[in-house]
């Protein structure tokens, strides 16, 4: 079988693997996926990075995206993906330190497409200007931030990658109020992109006041519920190492009205051993710029 990238699916990767493209996908449209690759640092056994790095790295290539945030990052899977993505540049900071100390939110994005105009970091928390814990979370949360150029389509974008608190309830909900604070100051009129573990589901109130249009706030979209309206029982995207498919989204594609999704899949891939790339199932969405990149 033909991966995107226009070769066969590695033979590491079970070759159930449906990573084909819809047909109606135009000359400029966005590829995106979302994957948190579980950190380096879990005492996590035969599911450790080093026994999965190589699947993880071959299913990031083999879907091919154009814009990749990735979650739970730590230094030295930070490097590993700088060797092995050769064709991609990468944004962001640790977010214990704002150097490389604790877990990255990177964001990766195809240097010989985009060119990058700017890029930041905020916290979470009640000072986004420095690394502290915020309201009731349990460890310190981040988003990382590019504005780029895309060259295909002759225009500038906003794309915001985070990972939400697992415990703090409040600390999720002042995160989306904040994140769309940020994000609508940020961008100006600029369309904007957003990937992210949430550690919440689309029916929890922090899911939903994000997705809230507000006056003069940047309106988000839920790609993949853009392209499956009705939800399903079988959307799980945590899986915690087990065979389990039962349950809801966690991890999220977001874009602003610029964009119709018209691709939206969860990479459900094992390796061929059974390895798991992560503990999550990585999310990819495929993004068609609408005419003259007017809102909907």
């Amino acid at each position: 079988m033909q991966s995107p990238s226009g070769g066969a699916v590695p033979r590491r990767l079970a070759q159930g693997a449906d990573l084909h493209q819809p047909s109606d996908v135009a000359g400029d449209a966005l590829r995106l996926m979302s994957f948190n690759i579980r950190n380096s640092g879990a005492a996590d056994g035969i599911h450790a990075w080093p026994n999965r790095r190589t699947i993880a790295l071959d299913v990031i290539q083999e879907c091919a995206a154009d814009l990749i945030g990735f979650q739970e990052v730590l230094a030295d899977q930070h490097d590993d993906l700088a060797v092995a993505l050769k064709g991609y540049s990468f944004a962001g900071v640790a977010r214990d330190d704002g150097h490389r100390s604790g877990e990255w939110s990177l964001i990766a994005y195809r240097h010989e497409r985009f060119h990058l105009i700017q890029s930041g970091n905020f916290w979470l928390s009640e000072q986004p200007d420095r690394p502290v814990k915020g309201w009731d979370a349990a460890v310190v949360r981040i988003c990382s931030w590019v504005k780029l150029f895309d060259t295909f389509a002759r225009r500038a974008f906003l794309y915001a990658n985070t990972h939400w608190d697992h415990e703090g309830v409040l600390a999720r909900k002042n995160s989306a109020l904040l994140i769309k604070q940020k994000l609508s100051e940020l961008a100006a009129s600029l369309p904007v992109l957003m990937t992210g573990d949430f550690n919440a589901c689309e029916t929890d109130e922090c899911i939903q006041l994000l997705l809230q249009p507000e006056p003069g706030q940047v309106r988000l979209i839920d790609s993949y519920r853009q392209v499956h309206p009705v939800r399903q029982p079988d959307e799980k995207t945590f899986h915690n190492f087990k065979p389990s498919i039962e349950g809801q989204r966690i991890d999220f594609v977001l874009h602003s009205p610029e964009w119709a999704a018209v691709s939206a899949r969860i990479i459900r891939i094992r390796g061929e051993d059974g390895t798991y790339p992560s503990d999550h199932f990585p999310v990819t969405v495929v993004l068609n710029w609408r005419p003259n990149g007017e809102p909907a």
